[in-house]
């Protein structure tokens, strides 16, 4: 009998890519109010031309407008909307838009399957460097969401981004802190480890992860972190077939969301699902699509959300 790995058919919208937190090594990003918003008709043309084309996920994957901003409320409003559309079109909205308050992740909650926000790194020593201008950065901050995420019960992805200025001991002491929340909560569905590549937008011109340490981190992660925590990691960022299979063996058992372009490095767009599935077959390995919602948590949903899931399956 074969392996089993997992991606989720999945498009990404971006509500607008402008920011107010400036990452050194952003290829995303845009300064406030230098971006134009999406549409909801524009939303709606994009997502009527992926119907029955075998996308189940819709990503709403955000820059961040300031909590104190008087155009908050609206930005908040709008991904709402982009949420309920993608919703009433046969989509499973997955939502990533940086810290929430807690008012704002539940009212996300009545339009998400689940939702997501990543740790990074748990060293405050990075708010010195690469986060030094990035206020939403700060560790207490992304361990709040992943609380908040385990109050309310909501499906819920992190993961730690490696090779940003960080240390190794760093990268366990991150781990163990999304180990412990997702003991307390258990909510936690997935970890993204993801390697930093240089990209062709940001100002930090340092190399990134050291790709060949990728493999040992993925094994010491399988033994951090509870069994039923899948572990994701980004085949686009990863250098070859072979490797790619190397870290597969290591323990990861997701690919992650698979679109056309990764827009948050747009330098290294994906293979096509086809091609990841031959590279995988001549292993005896297979690649099976899943929803952005794992099964264990299908009655965390609403009824409404529910009865979305079911029409998708």
């Amino acid at each position: 009998m074969g392996y089993l790995i997992t991606y989720s058919p999945a498009y990404t919208l971006v509500p607008t890519y402008e920011c107010f937190n400036r990452c050194s090594y952003c290829n995303f990003r845009t300064d406030p109010r230098k971006d134009t918003w999406i549409t909801l008709e524009d939303a709606k043309k994009r997502l009527l031309a992926l119907q029955r084309k075998g996308v189940w996920e819709i990503l709403i994957l955000s820059g961040e407008v300031h909590p104190n901003s008087s155009r908050r409320q609206k930005w908040f409003r709008h991904i709402y909307q982009l949420c309920e559309l993608a919703l009433a079109l046969g989509f499973l909205p997955h939502t990533n838009a940086g810290p929430l308050s807690y008012s704002e992740m539940a009212q996300l909650k009545e339009v998400n399957v689940s939702m997501g926000l990543m740790l990074e790194q748990l060293t405050p020593e990075l708010l010195k460097t690469v986060h030094q201008h990035a206020p939403s950065k700060k560790p207490e901050v992304r361990l709040q969401q992943l609380s908040w995420a385990g109050e309310l019960k909501i499906p819920f992805t992190t993961g730690i981004l490696l090779g940003i200025g960080e240390t190794e001991e760093d990268w366990w002491d991150s781990l163990s802190a999304i180990a412990q929340q997702h003991q307390t909560y258990h909510h936690i569905q997935e970890v993204i480890l993801q390697p930093h590549r240089l990209g062709s937008k940001q100002t930090w011109k340092k190399d990134g992860f050291y790709l060949p340490d990728f493999p040992k981190l993925i094994a010491k992660a399988r033994d951090i972190l509870p069994e039923d925590i899948a572990i994701q990691i980004p085949p686009n960022l990863i250098s070859d077939s072979q490797f790619l299979m190397t870290c597969i063996e290591a323990g990861a058992t997701d690919l992650g969301g698979i679109g056309v372009i990764d827009v948050v490095n747009p330098d290294y767009p994906h293979l096509h699902p086809d091609s990841l599935q031959a590279i995988l077959q001549a292993k005896g390995w297979t690649l099976q699509p899943r929803l952005p919602v794992y099964p264990q948590y299908y009655d965390w949903l609403s009824p409404k959300l529910q009865t979305a899931v079911n029409n998708v399956c």
